[in-house]
């Protein structure tokens, strides 16, 4: 029987950790992270990385991975994970996916196809051209040349149209059809896919709470150091919710209350695209309680019990 994958999706600050968490303590999990901040040294607070006390209790994977700087993408993503997985159930263990980065998710299950090397030049011009005329203008050519991945992406997320445009020029044909044809799915797995999805409004105060507490708890300081480290406020995750606000406190664009405020609105816009996005890309079961959720997990995994089924009790 092929060993169980548990993952665990939904808006930011839903409790996909701490319910990923409770499930690794019960049947000897690990936690694989699906955040695309996640992945970068020194960006602990705003990305709301587990304490360094769960991590001694719960091996965690695909956390710390690059430096700010470093390019990481969906396909290295895949590429880390799926070892993560493999090296987990060959342990013995439950491997447990949980975050919020929905590409990274399709990325891992689904796979993503094997496109063509970065083109410095070409791309370099077409980020000139975004530079110079907006994001907007090379989203609408991107239309004319592949309407579906246009209808896709959203008009300012510069990385993803460029690498559009890239691999359509580089290959003639658009990305959309060369992703559909050249995904290689994850195998040797059996997969559950639990939601959370709390009401709005409990959500919001979730939401104000974290940023209080990001802020509180040294969120500007932490990006000022990396400031001072030399990487600069154009850095793509320092462009993230959270980090952004906080370059603006630094620069006196904005006070701390402004930047509290604008990062809860930011938020509650991000976590409607993130319900967006999982409701029409994956075959999820929805959850508004974490201990509903939890349940269904445990049912489902009773229910396979023949692989990873363990107590909390076994060597750790």
């Amino acid at each position: 029987m092929a060993p169980p994958l548990i993952a665990i999706v939904g808006p930011t600050a839903s409790g996909k950790s701490s319910l990923a968490l409770r499930l690794a303590r019960a049947h000897r999990g690990e936690i694989v992270s699906c955040d695309s901040l996640q992945v970068y040294r020194g960006l602990d607070i705003g990305s709301a990385k587990a304490t360094v006390e769960e991590r001694r209790e719960v091996r965690h994977h695909l956390i710390d991975v690059v430096d700010p700087g470093a390019l990481f993408s969906a396909a290295e993503y895949a590429r880390l994970a799926r070892a993560a997985v493999a090296e987990i159930t060959g342990r013995g263990r439950l491997p447990i996916v949980a975050g919020g980065t929905g590409l990274y998710l399709k990325a891992l299950l689904e796979g993503l196809f094997d496109g063509p090397a970065r083109d410095e030049a070409r791309r370099r011009r077409l980020e000139g051209l975004a530079e110079r005329f907006g994001d907007e203008r090379v989203h609408r050519l991107l239309g004319r040349l592949d309407p579906k991945a246009a209808a896709r992406i959203r008009p300012r997320d510069r990385v993803r149209i460029v690498r559009a445009l890239e691999v359509y020029w580089a290959t003639g044909r658009p990305i959309s059809d060369q992703q559909r044809a050249g995904a290689e799915p994850l195998s040797g797995h059996r997969v559950f896919l639990v939601g959370l999805a709390p009401d709005r409004d409990a959500l919001r105060r979730v939401v104000e709470r974290r940023t209080r507490a990001m802020l509180e708890g040294g969120l500007v300081e932490e990006v000022r150091g990396l400031l001072d480290q030399g990487y600069g406020p154009e850095l793509r995750p320092l462009q993230a919710i959270g980090y952004r606000e906080a370059v603006a406190v630094i620069r006196g664009e904005m006070t701390p209350e402004e930047a509290e405020q604008a990062i809860v609105t930011a938020t509650m816009r991000f976590a409607k695209r993130q319900m967006t996005w999982f409701r029409h890309q994956a075959d999820v079961t929805w959850f508004t309680d974490p201990d509903d959720a939890y349940a269904a997990a445990e049912e489902w995994l009773r229910a396979h019990a023949g692989a990873g089924k363990t107590g909390p009790s076994a060597e750790s």
